[in-house]
């Protein structure tokens, strides 16, 4: 098919990356443009995008059959955390700024390893746990805290909501991965975390106070644009080809999302972040670098394709003999990192 000749062409698959990295760097502004609440954007974001991940799910199931209750059932609870995350990082785009709170939910880059090691036994690298720092120190500067006059409305409070994402999206990742272990299978497990989100996010607007039901033009426009190109366009260009890209590459688009928004936030809504900021910035992108990038040992030529086998479950293939268990083990943290790949809230 068509798909299994494209996650076949390393020099596509490359493409997918970034152009699912740029499409997920516009999230933040376009919930600035849509000047919805919170609850609001979160709640359209995932219904806009229902339709057409329904779709493709379905298409899914008549190729490789119905998908588990149990990982249905894992892929509700992703949802969960999914709504708690939208909703704490648009909190956080009001307070800091579009820019500012995509860079600051980014630690979950840092976070989703420690997580793992302490729930999953999935021991971190020492580069993990020296981005960590690092990634405060960055998070303590875009806070504002350390100077008078700090870009945001509120920049302390929202540089605590931007960590609040991270953390609800460190759940939302590590539950979507358990609930896809058939890495042919993208549109199903987001199909169903997105639809667990929508309902979610209701929920929770309804008891905050800012859900509004029934938004009006042109807001509804910029919703229905971000539902398609980051929540449809975007998570599915990642989640397809991150995995089948060597480590060195995939830590290097992790920095195009929130370098992405930063100077799109400028460009756009004239943003104006100072200069202590935006050494916070440098900060956080160097831990999430510091975080992801791959062992010396690591070889660099290394592609993982997904292929299936006779019994329907997807099979790694090393281009090169490589054989799957080789891989360096940052590389298999880049796994863990699933979607993380890409930026907290986005």
């Amino acid at each position: 098919m068509l798909v299994d000749r494209w996650i076949a062409n390393e020099r596509l698959v490359r493409i997918s990356a970034l152009l699912g990295a740029l499409a997920i760097a516009f999230s933040s502004i376009l919930v600035r443009l849509s000047h919805a609440s919170p609850s609001t954007a979160a709640i359209f974001r995932c219904a806009f995008a229902l339709p057409v991940l329904g779709w493709l799910a379905w298409l899914e199931d008549r190729r490789f059959g119905a998908r588990s209750w149990s990982d249905r059932r894992i892929a509700i609870g992703a949802g969960v955390f999914f709504a708690a995350d939208l909703i704490l990082w648009h909190h956080s785009i009001e307070d800091v700024g579009a820019g500012l709170a995509t860079v600051l939910a980014n630690i979950q880059v840092v976070i989703v390893p420690l997580v793992a090691w302490a729930i999953l036994a999935e021991r971190p690298s020492r580069r993990v746990l020296a981005a960590l720092p690092i990634a405060l120190l960055g998070v303590l500067l875009i806070s504002g805290v350390l100077e008078h006059g700090a870009y945001g409305r509120a920049p302390g409070r929202g540089a605590a909501f931007g960590l609040g994402a991270g953390l609800a999206y460190v759940g939302f990742l590590l539950l979507l991965r358990r609930s896809s272990t058939d890495l042919r299978r993208v549109a199903g497990p987001l199909f169903e975390a997105t639809a667990v989100a929508a309902v979610a996010s209701v929920v929770a607007g309804l008891i905050i106070g800012d859900a509004d039901l029934t938004p009006g033009w042109p807001g509804v426009g910029w919703l229905i644009v971000l539902a398609l190109t980051s929540q449809v366009i975007g998570w599915l260009l990642i989640t397809t080809s991150l995995p089948r890209l060597p480590a060195a590459i995939t830590s290097l688009t992790l920095t195009v999302q929130p370098v992405g928004s930063v100077v799109l936030a400028v460009v756009i809504l004239s943003e104006a972040p100072t200069a202590l900021q935006l050494v916070g910035v440098a900060i956080v992108l160097a831990a999430v670098i510091t975080a992801t990038a791959p062992r010396v040992r690591a070889l660099p030529e290394q592609v993982l394709r997904f292929r299936a086998d006779q019994r329907g479950r997807a099979r790694p293939v090393a281009r090169g003999d490589m054989a799957p268990g080789a891989a360096d083990q940052d590389h298999r943290q880049g796994s863990v990192l699933g979607t993380s790949e890409i930026g907290g809230g986005g």
